[in-house]
């Protein structure tokens, strides 16, 4: 794997970004950052307090500035789930890195989302989750190097395939 390059996670919230984020940096003696703790201690509060207090599109200009202006190598980065909102903040990121979307059904969303409401996801008024995950998927399509469907699979199974998708585009035949 070329050295300095990041690995960076995107999908849905639930998708397993945090957890799979974690064990790859392990797995592959890499730093670790999860920009949605980044943003919570740069603004010293919970996402959620900010898109209730400030509102959605506040939230999404704060998440762009900190996400856009981390300069990280060598690190595995999970992202909140709207950051591909962001077309500058997605830039940024493929450019210091290989692009992976965790694909999970939306009905597997769903079960594992049971803390909507204080899970600080970014939901536009009169939207249901499932509108989210509809206007989501092909952005996370569009931005992503390489997909990995985690559906009905175990983290170690995801971790695994996770590194073998790195190798394969790190070291072409």
């Amino acid at each position: 794997m070329r050295k300095n390059m990041n690995i960076v996670l995107i999908g849905m919230s639930g998708a397993g970004k945090s957890t799979l984020g974690g064990l790859l940096a392990k797995a592959l003696g890499m730093d670790y950052v999860d920009t949605d703790n980044v943003i919570q201690q740069h603004e010293g509060r919970s996402l959620q307090d900010i898109i209730d207090k400030d509102g959605i599109e506040k939230f999404m200009e704060v998440e762009e500035k900190i996400v856009s202006g981390l300069q990280l190598k060598n690190c595995i980065i999970s992202t909140g789930g709207s950051v591909i909102y962001s077309e500058k903040t997605m830039n940024v990121l493929k450019q210091g890195g290989q692009v992976i979307y965790l694909h999970v059904p939306y009905e597997e969303i769903k079960r594992r989302l049971i803390n909507i409401t204080t899970r600080g996801i970014v939901i536009k008024k009169g939207n249901s989750l499932e509108d989210v995950y509809e206007e989501r998927v092909p952005l996370y399509m569009k931005y992503s190097d390489t997909m990995l469907d985690c559906s009905n699979k175990d983290i170690e199974h995801c971790v695994s395939e996770i590194i073998e998708k790195i190798r394969l585009h790190n070291d072409p035949l």
